[in-house]
């Protein structure tokens, strides 16, 4: 694997598919500024900054180097909190104004802080934008301080300012990384298909191979499950894949899109969408992940199936197949309801790879609600998610469709509260009906987020919030008071 890191190519050889780069970078290249805290992509201290080469320029992305693979960075810069000073010991912005706000207290999560800031400051402060609280709040949603510091780490995010002197030059390290990402493995026990048609020939050669996009929950079978993985099959790099798909009745978003650009595509056609994507997970996650990985995962308390359940959406899967001795691409389309067989089971065929996730765009009257019910309202797992799409004509339901997380063996959609609705006044009485039918529709477990009685106590009220807010309510959310 080779990555440009402090105005060189690094290359490595040997380093085992299942390396996480934090690994790398602490035990392998004893780059100690990055630091391990939770080895689960929760707290951000091990947070560093990579990017890669887009039309000439560099994006900059902030990531959880404890679960991300070492070799995912292969053809991409790096950058720790080591990297940022100059060399005569000048501070970069970011630091220095961590210094003028007294930003840090203990100090051991203040690297990931200073590499969310780095980010931050490289999409925005040196592009001449200025940061704002939400922005400051976005960027920082992925870094946990234990000593209660976010107030000045904030101001320190506020107060950014672009420093000429301390502009990367981007230029040779475009140049560099162009000619790293000429290179496609396509063997090995790492493999980097950079096309679709390479992608379902590796899939086809290897059905046991780990597919793995960003990684945010295999990093965690690896860190925390100590799952070895012999070989790994990474679709992030496969152009096809890496589109979102515009056409006049859905759109496709394919398998290597980040969560961060999927949902800013979904909420292009349903703005609702934005609040709830942001709750999904931090950014350095929502950087990293991928829309596709989590369908594909098909976790009972992943967020974004019952939304998608809600939408519609269907998923495209593909492989490539010897049919009457030739070999061809072969394609099927599944709804997204009937996709999932079992806990983290689904119809995927061991030769098969999920490659697009099919939305319809919002029909005429369309009325969406998305909740996300959590123990800390940002950078959390879900106790209960529940999506709600409405279809209200001369004051009765004519369609319904609701997708719910975290009360059963897989993502569901309450098919029995549906038709509680269907044809019925969207009143109190119909409210109530269906509150008592989701309740019977499903039997969650007791676990350390939530009791099975207060999951099914969840679910009807956030329907009845859904009646609220649909009905014109405009203080159900305590966003609205402010």
């Amino acid at each position: 694997m080779r990555f440009w890191h402090s105005d060189a190519v690094v290359e490595r050889h040997h380093v085992p598919p299942d390396r996480t780069l934090l690994d790398l970078l602490r035990e392998d290249l004893r780059l100690t500024a990055t630091k391990e805290g939770c080895a689960a992509g929760d707290c951000g201290a091990c947070t560093v900054v990579v990017a890669e080469a887009v039309n000439g320029r560099l994006l900059y992305r902030a990531v959880n180097s404890c679960i991300k693979p070492a070799h995912a960075i292969d053809g991409q810069a790096l950058w720790t909190a080591a990297d940022l000073a100059q060399s005569n010991g000048t501070l970069h912005p970011v630091q220095q104004a961590m210094v003028e706000c007294h930003g840090s207290q203990c100090g051991f999560c203040t690297p990931g802080f200073v590499m969310s800031l780095f980010a931050l400051y490289q999409r925005t402060v040196a592009q001449g934008q200025a940061v704002d609280s939400h922005r400051a709040h976005e960027a920082l949603s992925g870094n946990l301080c234990r000593c209660t510091g976010y107030r000045p780490i904030v101001q320190a995010a506020c107060s950014l300012q672009a420093d000429a002197a301390q502009a990367v030059n981007e230029q040779p390290i475009v140049a560099a990384l162009q000619k790293l990402s000429a290179t496609e493995k396509t063997g090995g026990n790492y493999l980097r298909p950079n096309t679709l048609h390479a992608l379902l020939q590796a899939r086809a050669q290897h059905p046991q191979a780990q597919l793995i996009a960003g990684a945010t929950d295999a990093g965690l079978w690896i860190t925390q499950g100590l799952r070895r993985m012999q070989q790994i099959i990474d679709l992030t790099r496969v152009a096809e894949l890496r589109r979102v798909e515009h056409y006049p009745h859905h759109i496709a978003i394919g398998a290597a899109v980040n969560l961060q650009d999927a949902f800013e595509a979904l909420a292009a056609d349903r703005p609702v969408i934005a609040p709830f994507g942001e709750r999904f997970a931090g950014w350095p996650v929502r950087q990293s992940g991928t829309l596709g990985g989590n369908v594909a995962n098909g976790s009972p308390i992943g967020d974004s199936m019952p939304l998608l359940i809600a939408l519609g959406a269907q998923v495209v899967l593909m492989a490539w197949r010897n049919i009457k001795g030739k070999g061809r691409t072969v394609h099927r389309h599944v709804p997204l309801d009937r996709f999932y067989t079992g806990y983290r089971q689904s119809l995927l065929a061991p030769d098969e790879v999920l490659a697009w996730v099919v939305v319809p765009r919002p029909a005429p009257g369309e009325w969406l609600g998305a909740y996300k019910v959590s123990k800390r309202k940002e950078d959390d797992i879900s106790a209960v998610c529940l999506a709600v799409q409405l279809h209200v004509q001369d004051g009765h339901i004519t369609a319904a469709r609701i997708g719910a997380g975290g009360v059963a063996a897989t993502p569901a959609r309450a098919v029995q509260t549906e038709a509680a609705l269907i044809g019925k006044p969207w009143s109190e009485a119909t409210l109530q009906a269906a509150q008592t039918a989701i309740a019977d529709e499903f039997s969650p477990l007791s676990d350390l987020r939530a009791s099975a009685d207060y999951r099914r106590t969840i679910l009807g009220q956030l329907l009845r919030r859904a009646w609220l807010e649909s009905t014109g309510h405009n203080t159900v959310r305590l966003e609205a008071l402010t």
